[in-house]
């Protein structure tokens, strides 16, 4: 994922992946590759959350939010919620 770091990036990526999830999902069926697509856009939107809550946490705790990284989609879909 290829984002200009800041807030206002990683929500403008926000909405266009889930843009393009509703597109998906409007259709009234999907190919296999449709289906591999909206797999792979849930990972990345929960990289990209991840991504924003991370620079949250560190620019409330006086940080850099600059050193935030996406972290491996095996790392945030394992999360608990």
């Amino acid at each position: 994922m290829a984002l200009h770091t800041n807030d206002k990036s990683v929500l403008t990526h926000i909405d266009r992946l889930v843009a393009e999830e509703k597109e998906l999902y409007a259709r009234s069926e999907m190919s296999d590759a449709q289906r591999a697509r909206l797999t792979a856009i849930n990972v990345e939107l929960d990289q990209c959350w991840d991504l924003l809550r991370q620079r949250r946490a560190l620019r409330e705790f006086g940080r850099d939010p600059d050193e935030a990284e996406v972290r491996p989609a095996k790392v945030v879909e394992n999360y608990k919620g």
